[in-house]
């Protein structure tokens, strides 16, 4: 059953029990204020009976010292017919309680008149066939005769009206009811609305519709859920766009991983079929030899910069205080010797929080593709300067950071470039970078290992006239915590 029909359900329920109950207590409640006032009226009645019975005695001439019967009867019967309607109905018992006068129509039984005592007066409620009467009693003295007078008083009407309420209010109930029902529909489907529109977000999102918002109809607890619920949705189209851009990322790797490995490999097998199955000169076959080992060693550095990638995301960066001096006197060694380029080192002294060979790593790949992209005896800058105010997120917190620069003015990467440039396997010009062994690996290398530091590779470029790529360290001091830079 929905929602809303149970809400609808319970609620006529209550509304009915209620109106049950009310109707119920009203009802009788006017009924036995009712009946109260013709007992009171009944006993009023059987008082001013009592008295006119005494009356009247007084005046009935004195023959014999009691009073006799027959002038109980004739006095009873002048009370019976001086009443309005000359309709009253009563009875006359004498001391043993022996009836001795009873209006026609005055039939019951004995009970109360046997509760009747001297200077007491009693009544009791009673039902004959249809009618409903109210029977009082009291002792009466008179000329030294201890007598017993009863009346009885209809009261039917009082009970027909009790039954013609509850008959009018079953009706007027029903009525009600009906009304309330239908009040209660419009209600029940109002408060539900916002439910249904979630019920119906629900579904258009299990559909694969992800970008569909559930409408906010009202400002309560039922608003708030639908308000959250689209913050969920937009969080989760969220992810569900990250992970099918990384769907994406992963095919276009495995296309691009399988495309680089299949150049190198038809080439070595290639070259390697010429020199098994036919006899080539000297110069020929160094030839095919130089091919297969250049290749090779392309896979190779493939495999290694592949290999760097998953290690690096898999055990993460373990920083610790890194000389920024000692760092550039290791690039040095490593680049001048053997280096066809002007390398110009500028390096200001500063304690660097990092992973001595994550950030040698990075600093090498920087410096190797400056030196690819650049003609040789071109001049290749490597610097590190202190920057005052980092970034604006940690500005004013007495923090400063260290920005590692290597600039060439080489060939310079296209604007279009510039967003691609990180992702595996992407080479702007193919034929240069397979020429020098380059994989394309080098720079989503550095990206993976920036992004442990909490840094990112920054790279402005123009065609034509060389390309300079930077990133941002913390400068350690000697209260820095490591986990806090980390993270």
């Amino acid at each position: 059953m929905k929602f809303s029909r149970k809400l609808l359900l319970w609620t006529t329920i209550i509304i009915a029990i209620t109106l049950s109950l009310s109707g119920f207590y009203f009802v009788n409640y006017v009924f036995r204020t009712s009946l109260e006032r013709e007992i009171e009226q009944a006993l009023d009645e059987n008082s001013i009976l009592r008295f006119a019975f005494q009356t009247a005695a007084l005046n009935v001439p004195l023959k014999y010292d009691l009073l006799q019967d027959g002038s109980v009867e004739q006095i009873a019967t002048n009370l019976e017919t001086s009443g309005q309607g000359g309709g009253r109905l009563l009875r006359l018992s004498n001391e043993e309680k022996r009836v001795l006068y009873a209006s026609d129509g005055f039939e019951t039984d004995d009970a109360l008149l046997a509760q009747t005592g001297e200077s007491q007066y009693s009544y009791r409620v009673i039902q004959s066939g249809s009618h409903y009467y109210i029977q009082t009693g009291s002792s009466v003295n008179a000329l030294g005769r201890g007598l017993y007078l009863e009346t009885l008083r209809d009261v039917s009407q009082v009970f027909e009206e009790r039954t013609t309420g509850f008959t009018v209010y079953r009706r007027l109930m029903v009525l009600m009811l009906a009304f309330g029902i239908v009040i209660m529909y419009f209600i029940a489907s109002r408060l539900t609305k916002p439910i249904r529109l979630l019920m119906k977000a629900t579904k258009e999102m299990a559909a694969g519709d992800y970008g569909y918002r559930a409408q906010q109809v009202s400002r309560d607890e039922l608003g708030q859920l639908t308000q959250d619920f689209n913050h969920m949705a937009e969080a989760l189209e969220k992810t569900i766009g990250q992970l099918e851009e990384e769907v994406q990322s992963r095919e276009e790797f495995v296309g691009a991983f399988a495309h680089e490995l299949k150049t190198p490999l038809t080439s070595i097998i290639g070259y390697a079929d010429m020199l098994r199955s036919r006899k080539l000169d000297e110069e020929k076959s160094f030839r095919s030899a130089n091919y297969i080992y250049t290749e090779g060693k392309r896979l190779e550095t493939m495999s290694l910069r592949l290999l760097d990638i998953m290690v690096t995301k898999k055990e993460g960066a373990r920083l610790q205080r890194v000389l920024t001096e000692t760092l550039f006197e290791y690039l040095q060694s490593m680049f001048l010797p053997n280096a066809d380029m002007e390398l110009a080192f500028c390096c200001e002294q500063a304690m660097v929080a990092a992973d001595p060979s994550l950030l040698q790593t990075v600093l090498v790949n920087l410096i190797d593709n400056a030196c690819k992209a650049s003609e040789p005896g071109s001049r290749i800058e490597i610097e590190g300067h202190i920057v005052e105010e980092a970034d604006q997120e940690n500005a004013g917190n007495g923090r400063k950071g260290y920005r590692f620069l290597v600039r060439d003015h080489g060939i310079g990467i296209p604007e279009g470039e510039l967003s691609k440039i990180t992702q595996a396997f992407y080479m702007v010009d193919k034929s240069r970078s397979r020429s020098r062994n380059g994989a394309g690996l080098g720079l989503a290398l550095c990206t993976e290992i920036l992004a442990l530091h909490g840094s990112k590779l920054e790279i402005e470029s123009a065609q034509g006239e060389g390309t300079t790529a930077s990133f941002l360290m913390w400068e350690d001091r000697k209260e820095v915590a490591y986990e806090e830079i980390h993270s």
